[in-house]
């Protein structure tokens, strides 16, 4: 047990909380749990000693005894530690742990970085927006987020992402700008995902052309780390305005290049898969950036190419990731002929796969090439058509969809025998509805000729009638 850092009490309740037969059962074990704690604090179980003191820097009172044992805490780590995360458990669970926040707070500034880490991610995780307690953790963020002490200072930026509220954006806008010109990755990464979080709960106090003149400069950081949180951000920015980063596609395009040949550590290597995320979330970029825009576009079409064959050749799940993100980019970008005969080749593959997971990525690609380029669905009909046999539901929704999306005057057909065949065995009343309603659709809209549909429609009032639209019949 003492590998495992729980205290045997800990470990008894985790396994009576799996173990737990009903919900009634957990609530009791909880509500048990919640009794023990509270006389911990009580007794300063949590930490030694009773009554109220002072910890040295702290901006609250310490549950710990006399001023001789202010630092209780301190020389019993791992029970201070586990009563929060107990707490925790307690509201995780649906019950209220509020008696422990003032513990959490206490703890967020000790000198301790478990102890500190510890409360900052209780208070994170319980705390509501308008708590109290939070302006009461604003004044050790700031010391935290200027302290010396890099660990410090991440578990400040971390605690500023989930804590601070529109508010109290400006107390600490100024510090976290500060630790951009950290000379730690670990913390100029923190830093910029922090500045992101704090313009989106105040743009008036941190402006978006400061924002995006940090992130512009943080994409060329010299550590890898560092420029792929800030991808993050420019993604973001980039969805809800994408002008002022048209022009970084050749700089995004050099990036990926890069990773495709392998420039980066080994570190950030997958399975032997050259930075997967970062590539996935550059290919995202690109899709945005290159929506509607030829020239754009025509600066990305070489990249994407050869992202696209690498990872074909891989042949693992990150690669495949790729292989489905540059589907979505080929298709969401100005067209070029040539990629998109290579999206539906891999496609192919995804749907002839016997993985549920990659015939789910072809079906959601291939829908996202007809929306746009219907010639390509003939060439795939038949290997949609058997994503109907398969039994996982997921998979069996998304294939109706595509094949509604599909249907065009050639196939009418064919797919609405199809999809009326999968309806007399459904008993989804959810799904029966949907499917009712896109017979009636395509039946409408593509029926060659008046006979057809008046059997199609007949047929269909047999096997769902009730489910039909009133104006249909």
């Amino acid at each position: 047990m003492s590998g495992m850092h729980l205290s045997r009490e800990f470990f008894e309740l985790i396994k009576a909380i799996g173990e737990s037969k009903s919900k009634q059962e957990e609530d009791r074990i909880i509500a048990r749990e919640v009794v023990t704690l509270k006389k911990k604090l009580e007794t300063g179980g949590a930490g030694g000693g009773g009554g109220l003191s002072m910890i040295p820097g702290s901006p609250v009172p310490s549950m710990g005894g006399n001023a001789g044992n202010q630092n209780g805490l301190n020389t019993n780590k791992k029970k201070a530690r586990e009563f929060l995360v107990r707490v925790l458990y307690v509201e995780m669970l649906g019950h209220d742990g509020s008696f422990g926040y003032i513990k959490a707070v206490e703890l967020a500034a000790s000198q301790s970085i478990t102890h500190k880490r510890t409360g900052y991610l209780l208070c994170s995780c319980c705390l509501s927006p308008d708590h109290e307690f939070r302006f009461m953790l604003v004044n050790q963020m700031q010391r935290d987020l200027i302290s010396s002490n890099l660990l410090e200072s991440c578990g400040a930026l971390l605690a500023v992402t989930s804590l601070i509220t529109p508010d109290l954006v400006g107390t600490v806008s100024t510090q976290v700008m500060g630790l951009l010109e950290h000379s730690a990755e670990t913390v100029r990464k923190k830093a910029i995902i922090a500045l992101h979080r704090l313009y989106q709960l105040n743009p008036d106090i941190v402006t978006k052309e400061e924002v995006i003149e940090k992130v512009r400069r943080m994409l060329c950081d010299r550590d890898p780390a560092v420029m792929g949180a800030t991808l993050n951000v420019i993604e973001a920015l980039a969805r809800c305005d994408v002008a002022p980063f048209k022009d970084l596609v050749p700089s995004l395009v050099s990036i990926l290049k890069q990773i495709c040949e392998r420039r980066l550590p080994s570190e950030y290597d997958y399975h032997r898969i050259p930075a997967p995320w970062m590539q996935m979330k550059i290919i995202r970029i690109l899709s945005v950036v290159g929506k509607n825009d030829s020239q754009a576009s025509e600066g990305m079409y070489e990249i994407l190419r050869e992202a696209l064959r690498k990872a074909e050749e891989a042949g693992i799940n990150a690669s495949n990731a790729i292989v489905y993100e540059c589907i979505r980019c080929i298709t969401m970008i100005y067209p070029n002929a040539v990629l998109l005969d290579s999206a539906g080749a891999s496609i192919s593959r995804f749907l002839s796969s016997r993985s549920q997971n990659l015939r789910y990525l072809g079906i959601i690609g291939l829908a996202s090439i007809v929306e746009k380029h219907p010639k390509y669905a003939a060439d795939h009909q038949l290997a949609v058509i058997e994503c109907l046999e398969d039994k996982d539901e997921t998979l069996l929704r998304k294939t109706l969809d595509l094949l509604y999306r599909m249907t065009n005057p050639v196939n009418v057909e064919f797919i609405t025998d199809r999809l009326l065949h999968f309806l007399r065995g459904s008993t989804d009343p959810y799904l029966k509805s949907d499917l009712t309603s896109k017979i009636c659709t395509i039946s409408e809209r593509f029926a060659p000729n008046n006979a057809w549909y008046v059997s199609t429609i007949t047929e269909l009032f047999k096997i769902a009638g009730d489910l039909v639209d009133p104006d249909v019949a």
